[in-house]
């Protein structure tokens, strides 16, 4: 007997009970009647979730009075460690496993072989599905197949077929009970909403086929499908050629081309399921191995298959699209396994309220992104997806690191009370809206603010910041479909100067590559780039790609038309990059004079400085800018050898390492008497204690969030400049173990919230 056709033998029995009048219970006395005879088993049980216990709802060979008398709790027993687990039992002697729980009820001391599988819905376990023999023995693999097979059409019918009441739920409380899951916080703040899939699970409606042979031809398609969809994917920059991405590539090729992989779906449709059902059968079967697996490279390349089962499923589906295009209906906290700051502008911000990442680190591109939108993130969260289903309610403490997943009244009761102490903080900091930072010795502080869209200057008078000292223009150009003609650009940039109402907004031209691609604009340089953050992106591609400089250039000039215009050019390496960025501006300046064009009244070009090597040349780029901002994502990076975009480096930094804060001390030296405004325009300004030593390494100006520009200030007005520069040059001599820990500690002495 194969697997198939003893799956096929009851599912063909099985079909002609549940199409029967007969009630409920009537039906799971007929199916385990049918499972039995057809395993040639003694006894087949189903045990279904109910007010968190696993209750036995139906035997064949156990005493009949058992039945809705016999419960476990999930974990308790073998078929409780098969729900709690979500894994197979295969046993010759069940009352040597060190869980087995005797119930002298159910007359099962005479049975001595045990064999038991989850039923599985939605990725949760609802039940239990064993059979037993008298004789010692251990089940065949044919067996245990036909088994999981039976399981997972099992699931469909109790879940639509009222075998057990909805309110009660298929899934028992022990399954969807609170959880607590810990991450890194990527951007803090509190949120609470329904869970929603970046990429919604598929849900299978239809289990059984009606036609075996064209359900094996969709498969055929999705696979051929699934393969083209890879061969691009191995064509694209990211994946480079030589090195340890090649080695991941192949080893994904390699699961894609796997003949057993296709085999065992084939199979499965063969058993009589459909093609959706098949591939979640052998996906079932691949978690169940990855459970097993203790060797982190045998699980990494388990979790390749497991990524490449969903792909094939979403491809035979149908359902190709993220929740965006889908649109979000209520409060909405995102869980995906990461995003990229595109994909994360096509929510609805009125609805997205938080994002839980299973990876990301903290000076991600999307991370920038959602700070700048207000969305807390909490990032690096293992095994989310099995945690979280759809629909649940999930409070985002991003201050704390943690996410809780349907959460108790307690639990809610004090996240709301911490969430009105926030807001009341919130609410003191909005008093701050109309005070200028002055430090305590009387020193004026710039305290700006970051934006990139036109709704994000709605803050600019709420916060009360000195003006924009970050524009990303790229959000535009990340947003298009195509290349966004100059007139488009024109009007964005007047309507931003027009938000700002006089208030200075520093335009940084167009910072694309990298993890900020765009389609239509593929250069040769980038086919073949190993690490795209150091490649052919920001400055480097503007240059190359000249059109779009100058387009940009002259839409900048003719919006700030009679008034002041601040230009800074990213990724500047080299003081003649600079030198040929300012000179496309320059060309554009005199065309338009020529045409006797409204020119800007004055324009200030500066530089980011990110890439180190700026920092050695700042005696020859100083006498040509007006102002340095120094990015401190991308310097961070760069300095530590830390990929931004590798979630196993997201800790392996901080900005109150010595080596970053020695060398911003280095920067602000250098800059000190040539009247070049000096500031910094990273993440890093906008958290309390970083921004506390920024101050006492000689910066003055800070642009960052706009939920940061009120906990900034109220900052800049406890600081006496003296005490923390004194503190900060002595530390930076002789660093202490713990920067961290050190000025925190000063913090505290000196009257200063660290948070």
């Amino acid at each position: 007997m194969t697997a198939a056709n003893a799956a096929r033998t009851i599912l063909t029995r099985l079909h002609e009970v549940m199409a029967s009048r007969l009630h409920p219970q009537g039906k799971l006395d007929q199916v385990v009647q049918i499972i039995g005879e057809s395993l040639d088993s003694e006894v087949c049980s189903i045990y279904l979730l109910r007010e968190g216990m696993l209750e036995l709802f139906a035997t064949r060979g156990l005493e009949q009075d058992a039945v809705h008398v016999t419960r476990l709790a999930v974990g308790e027993g073998l078929n409780g460690i098969i729900a709690e687990r979500i894994e197979t039992l295969n046993l010759a002697e069940a009352a040597a496993h060190p869980d087995f729980a005797y119930r002298p009820e159910t007359g099962e001391d005479k049975f001595h072989s045990f064999a038991g599988v989850p039923i599985v819905y939605r990725a949760r376990a609802v039940g239990t599905l064993c059979v037993q023999h008298a004789d010692p023995r251990r089940y065949e693999d044919v067996e245990i197949e036909a088994l999981q097979t039976v399981a997972m059409v099992l699931s469909e019918l109790i879940a639509h077929a009222g075998l057990v009441d909805e309110e009660e739920g298929v899934v028992g409380e022990a399954q969807s009970g609170p959880q607590s899951a810990t991450g890194l916080a990527l951007v803090k703040g509190l949120a609470g909403g329904q869970a929603v899939f970046h990429q919604p699970r598929i849900h299978i409606d239809q289990v059984v086929a009606d036609d075996t042979e064209a359900e094996r031809q969709r498969v055929y398609r999705a696979f051929d499908k699934m393969r083209d969809q890879i061969e691009v994917m191995a064509s694209q920059a990211e994946f480079g050629k030589g090195g340890e991405h090649d080695e991941v590539l192949e080893t994904y090729k390699m699961f894609a081309y796997d003949e057993g992989w296709g085999r065992r779906i084939n199979e499965a449709i063969d058993s009589g399921l459909t093609a959706e059902a098949a591939i979640e059968r052998v996906q079932q079967r691949t978690r169940m191995r990855m459970r097993e697996i203790d060797d982190p490279l045998l699980a990494d390349r388990m979790h390749d298959l497991e990524d490449l089962s969903n792909r094939l499923l979403r491809i035979v589906s149908g359902q190709l699209g993220t929740a965006a295009s889908q649109g979000l209906k209520r409060d909405t906290i995102l869980i995906a396994k990461n995003l990229g700051p595109a994909e994360l502008l096509e929510y609805d911000r009125r609805r997205l309220k938080g994002v839980v990442l299973e990876e990301g680190s903290l000076t991600a591109h999307v991370v920038i992104v959602a700070r700048a939108m207000g969305v807390p993130v909490l990032g690096r969260v293992q095994g989310l997806r099995g945690l979280v289903r759809e629909g649940d309610e999930v409070l985002v403490d991003a201050d704390k690191g943690v996410a809780h997943i349907r959460p108790t009244g307690q639990t809610q009761d004090l996240f709301a009370e911490r969430l009105a102490l926030k807001r009341q903080r919130q609410a003191a900091y909005a008093e701050l809206r109309d005070v200028e930072p002055f430090t305590r010795c009387g020193t004026r502080i710039q305290v700006m603010m970051n934006a990139g869209l036109r709704d994000d200057m709605a803050n600019l008078p709420l916060v009360g910041a000195d003006g924009i000292g970050l524009f990303r223009t790229e959000f535009q150009f990340l947003v298009s479909a195509t290349l966004p003609q100059r007139e488009r650009q024109t009007r964005l940039y007047r309507d931003v100067l027009d938000a700002a109402e006089g208030k200075p907004v520093v335009f940084r031209t167009v910072d694309i590559g990298g993890d900020k691609a765009v389609p239509y604009l593929e250069s040769e340089a980038t086919e073949h780039e190993e690490n795209p953050a150091m490649g052919w992106r920001a400055l480097r591609l503007a240059l190359e790609r000249e059109g779009l400089l100058k387009a940009q250039a002259r839409a900048l000039l003719e919006a700030a038309a009679g008034r002041q215009l601040y230009v800074m050019f990213p990724m500047v390496s080299e003081p003649w990059e600079f030198d040929a960025a300012k000179a496309v501006f320059d060309g554009q300046l005199a065309w338009l004079k020529g045409q006797k064009k409204l020119l800007p009244e004055a324009i200030r070009y500066g530089a980011m400085l990110e890439v180190p090597a700026l920092a050695e040349m700042l005696d020859l780029l100083l006498p040509k800018v007006s102002f340095i901002s120094v990015g401190t994502n991308d310097l961070t990076q760069f300095l530590f050898a830390a990929d931004r975009a590798n979630p196993k480096l997201a800790e392996r930094y901080d900005w109150l390492s010595p080596a970053i804060l020695r060398f911003l001390q280095r920067i602000a030296l250098a800059t000190a008497g040539s009247g070049v405004d000096l500031g910094v325009c990273g993440e890093m300004g906008g958290r309390r204690l970083e921004a506390l030593a920024l101050l006492g390494l000689g910066f003055r100006r800070l642009s960052i969030t706009p939920v940061s520009v009120g906990p900034i200030k109220e900052l800049v007005r406890k600081v006496d400049l003296a005490a923390i520069t004194a503190a900060m040059t002595r530390w930076m001599s002789s660093p202490p173990p713990d920067m961290r820990a050190a000025l925190t500690e000063w913090a505290a002495e000196h009257g200063i919230e660290a948070d």
